[in-house]
């Protein structure tokens, strides 16, 4: 019963670190660039836009897709650099225990 006892602490504790963490990735910006930092994309860490800047260049119509392009690939970048942010709290927070498939702490 001990060893239940001190697992459940053990899970209150981690729960309560993960509560830390969401509340500090969603102060967390990432950027990401694409056409040479002509367009960049700002997300938070959870993922979510909150901010798009646009070198005045891109902004004619014949250039409309190649822009659509790069925001696209800027977005991709900065998801990718905010998950890896993620990843890197989460190892912190666990320890660099692997967590079950499919277990979403957040």
């Amino acid at each position: 019963m001990k060893n239940f006892t001190q697992m459940m602490k053990q899970a209150q504790e981690l729960q309560g670190r993960m509560a830390e963490m969401q509340a500090e990735m969603e102060k967390t910006t990432c950027e990401g660039r694409a056409g040479g930092g002509m367009v960049v994309v700002t997300l938070n860490g959870k993922g979510e836009m909150a901010g798009v800047k646009i070198d005045p260049s891109l902004l004619k119509p014949e250039e409309g897709e190649i822009l659509e392009d790069l925001i696209s690939a800027a977005h991709g970048d900065a998801k990718t650099k905010a998950d890896e942010a993620m990843k890197e709290k989460m190892q912190s927070i666990t320890g660099g225990l692997p967590l079950p498939p499919g277990l979403k702490l957040f």
